[in-house]
């Protein structure tokens, strides 16, 4: 059963505290990336077959394959699909940046340039569940970013197929090549490259422990979205919402997976305590009801304060991935609202409308991370380039400060790069 907290009589400790991994998986994803930086192919085929039971031919997916599962896709989840896709693409596409120039003084143009990361790699989980929504929600931004190739990793099935839906979607958002593979060997063929799957610049996606391990991992030699943590929802509830929904909208959270964390934060006794009792009603009733109950269980919790001011300040403390604002009039609280990564405004915007279709990306910091982070966006999948001009007069003028500014930092040299071009 969830546990029911009265902010102000409960350490902060307890609770601010977040479910923490218990298992380390360092060594082995390190002895993993190694392997496969060494051999390439064969380690990624032995790897499929360790992992996944799929005894493989070749690691690419082709054309064939990919109609084939457009074909086996019922037409009705094609068109939503298709529905999501366009909203996300009308989301991202108002963030796309532009170039700028600055050449409001005589002889100095400054500026920056906008340029599209050449090569990413798209990490979409395969295991316990099949999430198209992550093909769409992690390729389109690129694609809009203007990124010149895009490469996905999945796992595959033990019969060496790769779930119908995800080929659908990734049709559907133009990624150029797929592979079949998964966990950090797939993060590691990304970022090293083997003889059939290209290196590439960024990688992006979400994953199990392993994957995110093996993208701490190589970070640096690639760039990485995120090292994402277990899933999050918090809902803040006055005592005129509906008890029902807020239950769902928890467990909405909760069924992704054990270590998943759902929150609800009220000002109403009475609202916690039928919330609490919906929970029990539903959670049986759930397709993954087991891993719904263990992270009600353990990472679940209930916090009662006095007023929606402290509600929303607990809320901000914990800097939640997912934020309902399930309250009348929600833009009214919108400017207090700090640190979250996605908002949910009012009585009708379940999370799940974020996850699939409303259009905002549902790639999202965890962990708290949300306090200097932000969602996956255009921005992710540019570089930005700043240059500076200058003629002999321009310089001339501003000589003498920079090279008494450079002065003042005791490097000599960089003083002597200005002045030796106005001693000419």
């Amino acid at each position: 059963m969830i546990k029911i907290m009265k902010y102000g009589e409960i350490s902060k400790d307890e609770i601010f505290a977040r479910q923490e991994q218990k298992i380390d998986v360092t060594a082995i994803v390190t002895d993993i990336i190694a392997n496969v930086r060494a051999r390439g192919d064969e380690a990624v085929f032995e790897y499929d077959l360790k992992f996944d039971g799929a005894d493989l031919d070749t690691l690419e997916v082709t054309e064939a394959e990919i109609q084939e599962a457009f074909e086996a896709v019922e037409p009705k989840f094609l068109d939503i699909l298709r529905n999501a896709a366009e909203n996300i693409r009308n989301f991202h596409s108002k963030q796309v940046r532009t170039s700028f120039i600055i050449n409001d003084k005589e002889g100095v143009v400054t500026g920056q340039k906008i340029t599209p990361i050449e090569k990413v790699g798209l990490y979409v989980p395969g295991g316990t569940a099949a999430y198209p929504s992550t093909v769409l929600m992690d390729s389109i931004p690129a694609k809009i970013a203007g990124c010149k190739e895009i490469v996905m990793v999945t796992p595959p099935s033990k019969n060496g197929k790769v779930n119908p839906v995800i080929l659908a979607a990734a049709k559907i958002a133009g990624i150029d090549r797929i592979f079949k593979v998964g966990g950090a060997q797939a993060v590691a063929a990304l970022a090293y490259g083997t003889q059939s799957i290209p290196k590439v610049d960024k990688i992006v996606g979400p994953g199990n422990a392993f994957v995110a391990e093996a993208k701490r991992q190589v970070f640096g030699l690639v760039s990485i979205d995120m090292i994402a943590g277990p899933s999050e929802i918090l809902v803040i509830a006055d005592g005129k919402s509906n008890p029902a929904h807020a239950a769902a909208d928890l467990l909405s959270q909760a069924e992704h997976d054990k270590m998943a964390s759902a929150v609800l934060v009220t000002d109403s006794e009475e609202l916690a305590i039928a919330v609490s009792e919906e929970l029990e009603r539903q959670i049986p009733l759930l397709s993954r009801a087991e891993i719904a109950r263990e992270s009600i269980d353990n990472n679940g919790k209930i916090i009662i304060a006095d007023n929606l001011r402290d509600v929303i300040a607990i809320s901000n403390e914990i800097a939640p991935e997912h934020l309902e604002l399930m309250v009348d009039n929600p833009f009214d609280y919108l400017d207090a609202i700090d640190n979250a990564g996605s908002i949910f405004m009012g009585r009708n915007c379940p999370e799940a409308l974020g996850d699939y279709y409303a259009g905002p990306n549902h790639t999202l910091p965890t962990s708290g991370t949300a306090r200097f982070s932000s969602p996956l966006s255009v921005d992710d999948f540019v570089k930005k380039t700043q240059y500076t001009y200058y003629t002999k007069e321009a310089l001339d003028k501003v000589a003498e400060e920079v090279a008494f500014f450079a002065e003042k930092e005791g490097l000599t040299a960089h003083a002597k790069s200005v002045t030796i071009r106005t001693e000419d």
